[in-house]
């Protein structure tokens, strides 16, 4: 038998409708964290229909908890299940992660959405609510890709994982739980909100608080204090100044597009007490981000030792050091080869399915795949449908057709990566 692209395009407009229902089902399921068992028995359904080994479990213990790149606000996932499917080949093929996240962020004022956040209602080629784009158009994308070959009677050489993980948001402890449960494969591919580009590489980022110290006086004497919040102006001048030198280091042309390929991003700002009081002290918190070609220590220490050079510009900071700490989400920067295996394979069913040249791109933001590619030791790329300017917006959608377009990309690269079985 031969299996080309018209055979998996025929399939899908077939199929779209019930492509298009799945999808409204899983964005109707208000998988927010701590809520994401609904749509978790919606994928080990899908998964146990396509005949996967299913393997369902709430992530916790030890290993995952005291892990150096655990990151959550939580320790307990009740409720929050994990879900891997595992259809083994016939053997002699490459073995393929397919790696998608199923929490959600709040949906926010709901006065700012057009139309109800949980509908999955569609308008013209597009559906909205929140998570459609990010991400579960791209899980979808997976099961229809998955669907396709079994109804087309597709067997593969090697074995497929599916990961259908939570914790993604806050900082991928559902991805590090399936790592540390021996999910390992040849390569990885995540569907995240790219916009149809190929990320072969994924900015890290983490999360820092600073605090900054002053002198508390009365207001109307304020000559006699020294304001934390105007030594805060000082601070953030200086992380801008660090921002810039960061950025002037990148050369790789797959940052060209973008303007900031390293943001630190200050978020937060609290200090003061009292009107009528000079502030003693400022907390600022922020997000750094950080380089595929560099760790997340090396980060660290680059920011700590820039900001110890303060007191060169102001003598305050010599007796009133800036306080840093590293606290709360994390996302590990990951990176393959342009010219990796994997990468020729999925670039070449991109070309035949589109027509096109895809663009390569770095990830302007961080994903799972850092987990995947540095604690798995797993060639990962992240690829998928989806508006990524909407992500986390009111108003979130994605555009249908992208959806199908990446499901028949999925197709051909699952069958040429992880290879036919000889009576196919």
């Amino acid at each position: 038998m031969s299996i080309d692209c018209d055979d998996i395009h025929r399939w899908m407009t077939d199929h779209r409708n019930e492509g298009i229902a799945l999808l409204q089902r899983m964005v109707q399921e208000a998988s927010t964290q701590g809520n994401e068992s609904g749509v978790q028995q919606i994928v080990a359904e899908q998964l146990e229909r396509l005949g996967f080994e299913v393997d369902m479990w709430e992530p916790g213990g030890d290993a995952l908890l005291e892990h150096p790149y655990f990151a959550s606000p939580r320790r307990t996932f009740s409720n929050s299940p994990n879900v891997v499917g595992v259809l083994k080949g016939t053997g002699g093929g490459r073995s393929i992660i397919l790696n998608g996240h199923v929490d959600v962020v709040p949906e926010g004022d709901t006065s700012q959405w057009e139309h109800p956040p949980y509908s999955g209602e569609v308008v013209g080629e597009k559906m909205y609510g929140r998570g459609v784009t990010d991400m579960k158009g791209g899980n979808v994308s997976l099961f229809l890709a998955l669907q396709c070959l079994k109804d087309l009677g597709v067997t593969l050489k090697g074995d497929v994982i599916l990961q259908s993980v939570v914790e993604e948001e806050s900082g991928g402890a559902g991805t590090l739980a399936a790592v540390l449960r021996g999910y390992k494969a040849d390569a990885a591919l995540i569907p995240e909100p790219t916009n149809m580009r190929i990320f072969p590489k994924q900015q890290g980022s983490m999360w820092f608080r600073l605090y900054v110290a002053g002198r508390s006086a009365h207001g109307g004497t304020r000559y006699e204090g020294v304001s934390a919040i105007e030594k805060s102006v000082k601070v953030l001048q200086h992380i801008r100044e660090l921002e810039k030198v960061r950025n002037a280091r990148i050369r790789d042309p797959l940052y060209e597009r973008t303007p900031i390929p390293l943001p630190i991003n200050v978020g937060v700002i609290e200090g003061g007490k009292w009107p009528s009081s000079v502030p003693d002290l400022v907390r600022l918190e922020g997000r750094m981000g950080v380089s595929p070609d560099e760790t997340m220590e090396q980060a660290q220490e680059e920011m700590e030792h820039w900001l110890k050079k303060l007191h060169q510009e102001d003598g305050w900071f010599r007796e009133y050091p800036i306080q840093i700490e590293w606290f709360g989400a994390r996302w590990l920067p990951g990176a393959i080869d342009t010219d990796h295996a994997f990468m020729r394979v999925l670039v070449e069913q991109y070309r035949h399915v589109l027509g096109q040249e895809p663009v390569l791109e770095a990830s302007p933001w961080g994903t799972d795949g850092g987990l995947l590619t540095q604690v798995g030791d797993i060639p990962t790329v992240v690829f998928g449908p989806g508006a990524t300017e909407v992500a986390h917006y009111p108003n979130e959608y994605i555009v249908l057709d992208n959806v199908f377009q990446t499901a028949e990309i999925v197709a051909m690269t699952l069958i040429q990566w992880c290879g036919l079985t000889d009576n196919d």
